[in-house]
């Protein structure tokens, strides 16, 4: 819950001095609804009226993640564990818990949507661009290792029968980590087709190898 004060003064700077001073926090810090300006009155005394201002401390990154997450979790009766880390440009939240795993979704299609939307709120608040991680029980790291095997067994089954392959469908984080891997294969080389959610990977055994073989 972000924390609010209304402060009043003679101006509205002296008014947001107060109240940040009150809140412990600095002016970057701070969100500045002014209510009032006041003003001086007649003859600069008469009938003065006091500046208003309304002070919030903005959320910072791990309030942004409680209060996006919680409710939803919530509402699925899922009682998780969230770990959230920082680096410089990118936040990576980590989830734990019994039952966690409907959160993945199939082919891990609810965890893509959440991170998305955990990315728009995040990044609507924060200055500059933050990449966002949301991941459950290591299933990212496991599922590149998977798929970093599966695209090298299908690079061999390629290489050997020389007939290109079609995958099933990936979303593009996943896309990238198959053209990855086998960017510097040899024998075959890899191409997106089609239109999302269908967009999948063909990996194509390269022409100029025939007139070599």
């Amino acid at each position: 819950m972000q924390k609010s004060i209304i402060k009043e003064a003679k101006n509205s700077e002296e008014a947001i001095r107060l109240a940040c001073e009150e809140l412990g926090i600095s002016r970057d810090e701070a969100e500045i609804e002014i209510i009032s300006e006041g003003n001086k009155g007649l003859l600069g005394f008469i009938g003065n009226k006091n500046a208003v201002v309304k002070v919030t401390k903005k959320a910072g990154i791990d309030d942004l993640v409680q209060n996006f997450l919680s409710p939803i979790f919530e509402k699925m009766d899922i009682d998780a564990d969230i770990d959230i880390t920082q680096e410089e440009g990118q936040v990576t939240v980590r989830l734990s818990g019994e039952n966690i795993g409907i959160i993945i979704g199939r082919r891990g299609e609810t965890l893509d949507a959440l991170q998305y939307l955990l990315s728009l709120v995040i990044n609507r608040k924060v200055d500059g661009y933050t990449r966002v991680i949301l991941d459950v029980a290591d299933y990212r790291q496991k599922r590149e290792e998977t798929l970093v095997r599966l695209a090298h067994r299908m690079a061999d089954k390629v290489a050997r029968t020389r007939k290109n392959l079609s995958l099933e469908p990936m979303n593009p984080y996943e896309r990238r980590i198959i053209h990855s891997t086998l960017q510097n294969h040899k024998y075959v080389d890899t191409q997106s087709i089609g239109e999302e959610p269908n967009r999948k990977v063909v990996i194509r055994y390269k022409q100029s190898n025939s007139r070599h073989a």
